[in-house]
């Protein structure tokens, strides 16, 4: 299942793994271990922030994926999933009653 991973991670352990040379180890692990569709970084809140769309194959990856970035940079993680056009397009056409009419 697609599934995207946004990423907070706090100030202060963020700026200690930088200043160490651990930040974009963290980063390159997780973009290899994900190998994601899609990746995006960013300021968020005045936090480090990123974002990873992936294809979560079973629930237990999660440890995995989100583990090291509790220890590593105390993040605040959100897994969600989420769809592209087609799988939008391919969802909103199994929504459909049979006589294709709404019923709202």
């Amino acid at each position: 299942m697609r599934m995207m991973l946004k990423v907070l991670i706090d100030t202060e352990a963020g700026n200690e793994a930088f200043l160490k040379g651990q930040l974009q180890g963290i980063t390159k692990q997780i973009a290899s271990q994900l190998n994601p569709e899609a990746a995006y970084f960013l300021p968020e809140g005045g936090r480090r922030s990123c974002l990873f769309v992936f294809d979560m194959t079973d629930a237990s990856q999660i440890p995995a994926i989100v583990e090291p970035l509790f220890l590593g940079a105390k993040a605040q993680v959100t897994l969600t999933p989420c769809m592209n056009v087609d799988d939008l397009e391919k969802g909103l056409a199994q929504a459909l009653p049979e006589s294709g009419q709404s019923n709202l």
